[in-house]
């Protein structure tokens, strides 16, 4: 009898507890779908759904401020040495866009910039490593994985050897990205000189405030006159033997847009050290010309008030008059960036997407491809890369703008990560990006929308069931 009552008792605290969860997500004013996504999920399975919400739902966004005062004195010095563009050569239809960028969110447009693209993991690395052992002053490294492997132990190498010879060597890393790096791998970096920081460190019980809001930018300043930016991390997968195993992107930029790369790094640098860093030698004035691409350093955060990169591409998208070409390992679109691509197709813009033929899981292909139909039937291309592993986060406009960055095209960039894009306003470049999607587009597969909407019900069924969890991604 005694052990009924405990049982009926335990079964009465659950589903207050349920209850008292479901108000607390319906009063956050999430997004409906990700609203109803949760209280699907901790409805339907019991104890795990409640688990998963307490470690990877819960919105911690009020419980941060980004020390404002620190972010405008970083600001201050960037503006100070970074001049107005002499010229403005923005195509006048993108010129809304980029003074947006730049009136709400200090993202300003420079203009003595050059930007290569580094279309591999070797041309990245080689580049990488020239720069670091040219490098006179500092090194700043940001990245999402650094791995104790071949590539991570040759640039920690690099690291260390600058760092003994008296250059400033800072080296951040997030913490879940790094997961299984053992510490002995940091330990002999800072035994060098190197400074090392974890983004938000996840420990047992912090877990839950922190797993979901990572740092997913890969940043490199050298000198304050040398950057990178893409999506490449620092792990042998990234630069394999053969090209065409893993496809990606990273831009070299040198000049007056490297100080904006700089204010991104040194932010992140005091949210996590609180190490407030301003002096002059990381914001060197630009002493020679160095080209005449105009260049806008977008960056994100989750505690933003609005998601400078989501807004931004969708807005590219929008207002794209020939064609937009965009790569991206994932397809989770949230409903604008969704409603932005079949807006395009319609009006007759030549809009394709390439995504990897085997994205990293069965689940996250099945979520991927519920979003098929939708884009397909709108008049959208959908291009399956059949070389290796696509991981390029690109998109490239009319011959005239393209983005290089961290941020894939899913819920989770858009608003849970830390993301970082480069935005060039220049035909040369916008054209060369073009000509390697062109060129990946010839080891891919087209999606045919008359054979897509054939696939089999269980197909179907797997996909629309992975599609609830979409807004969780």
């Amino acid at each position: 009898m005694w052990t009924e009552v405990l049982l009926y008792i335990l079964l009465i605290a659950y589903a207050l507890f349920i209850m008292s969860t479901a108000i607390v997500i319906v009063l956050e004013n999430r997004q409906p779908a990700k609203t109803i996504a949760w209280l699907i999920v901790i409805w339907l399975l019991p104890i795990i759904g409640l688990i998963f919400f307490y470690f990877f739902g819960q919105n911690v966004r009020r419980e941060h401020h980004f020390r404002r005062r620190a972010y405008d004195c970083i600001t201050q010095r960037m503006l100070e040495v970074c001049a107005e563009p002499s010229t403005r050569e923005i195509p006048a239809h993108f010129l809304p866009l980029a003074e947006g960028i730049e009136r709400n969110h200090y993202s300003i447009i420079t203009g003595n910039n050059s930007a290569v693209l580094l279309p591999s993991g070797r041309e990245f690395l080689h580049a990488l490593l020239r720069a670091i052992y040219a490098a006179k002053n500092h090194i700043h490294i940001e990245t999402y994985i650094i791995e104790d492997d071949a590539i991570g132990q040759l640039v920690a190498d690099a690291l260390a050897d600058k760092a003994r010879e008296g250059v400033e060597v800072r080296l951040l890393y997030d913490d879940v990205g790094c997961w299984r790096v053992p510490e002995t791998f940091f330990h002999r970096l800072e035994k060098a000189g190197v400074r090392c920081a974890a983004f938000e460190p996840v420990r047992f019980p912090s877990l839950t405030r922190k797993v979901n809001y990572r740092n997913h930018r890969k940043v490199c300043v050298i000198d304050g006159h040398t950057g990178f930016i893409g999506g490449m991390n620092l792990a042998l997968r990234y630069a394999p033997l053969r090209r065409a195993d893993w496809l990606d992107m990273q831009l070299q930029l040198k000049g007056e847009s490297v100080g904006v790369l700089q204010r991104v790094f040194l932010s992140d640098w005091y949210f996590v050290t609180e190490e407030l860093k301003t002096e002059r030698c990381y914001f060197p004035p630009s002493t020679e010309i160095f080209g005449r691409q105009l260049t806008q350093i977008v960056f994100s955060t989750p505690f933003a008030q609005y998601p400078e990169i989501a807004y931004s591409l969708s807005w590219l998208i929008q207002n794209a008059r020939k064609y937009i070409y965009i790569q991206s390992p994932y397809f989770v679109p949230t409903e604008a960036f969704l409603q932005a691509l079949q807006t395009a197709a319609l009006v007759g813009v030549d809009v394709r997407i390439m995504l990897p033929e085997k994205p990293d899981s069965q689940f996250l292909r099945w979520v991927n491809e519920s979003f098929f139909q939708d884009v397909l039937i709108s008049g959208v291309r959908i291009f399956l890369y059949k070389g290796g592993f696509l991981h390029a986060k690109v998109l490239v406009a009319d011959d005239e703008v393209c983005s290089v960055g961290s941020a894939n095209m899913d819920f989770r960039s858009f608003e849970n990560n830390f993301e970082a894009n480069a935005y060039v306003y220049n035909q040369q470049t916008a054209t060369n990006l073009r000509d390697l999607f062109l060129t990946a587009q010839e080891d891919c597969e087209e999606v045919c929308y008359e054979d897509w909407k054939h696939r089999p019900l269980w197909r179907r069924l797997l996909e629309s069931h992975a599609r609830v969890f979409s807004p969780l991604m």
